[in-house]
């Protein structure tokens, strides 16, 4: 089989360890390139095709070394919206760790929706974050990236 043309970029510094099984099992499936992209070591061991980098730490290192190195057609997981904006706007694909695919619509929505909540948490509100990924949340996670790869595959082959 041979390697895609389309690669894997993983934002891995908020990746839930659950979903990195269904990401390699992804790679082995379909021959797929991936690349773990987080600021501290996320204990992958590279191979042919799995790779990682560990960039500096600061906000958003991970994301500009995932923009400056995707290319059109990429699929990037990530629960960034900021970053899912800018994948979408590159011409990728961007999946959410809940098997959310990102489109322009619902990104602008998911952005302005932030915004609002740090503003509330900025004057002090509580807001709570979201409930751990559950089993449900990996099924529809590994459903989305395999449709997402299925299509991606379709599209690029010529």
């Amino acid at each position: 089989m041979p390697v895609l043309p389309f690669k894997l970029w993983v934002d891995a510094d908020a990746l839930p360890k659950i979903l990195r099984e269904v990401i390699l099992r992804a790679s082995d499936r379909y021959q797929l390139e991936v690349t773990f992209v987080a600021n501290q070591n996320v204990g992958i061991t590279p191979s042919v095709r799995i790779n990682s980098i560990q960039v500096m730490s600061g906000a958003d290192a991970a994301d500009q070394e995932i923009v400056s190195r995707m290319q059109a057609n990429d699929i990037v997981v990530t629960q960034d919206i900021p970053l899912a904006a800018q994948v979408i706007e590159n011409g990728g694909i961007a999946i959410h760790p809940r098997g959310e695919i990102y489109t322009t619509a619902n990104v602008k929505a998911r952005l302005h929706l932030r915004d609002f909540m740090d503003t509330l948490r900025g004057a002090g509100v509580q807001t709570g974050g979201p409930p751990p990924i559950s089993e449900r949340d990996k099924r529809e996670f590994s459903s989305s990236l395999d449709q997402t790869i299925q299509k991606q595959k379709r599209k690029t082959s010529v």
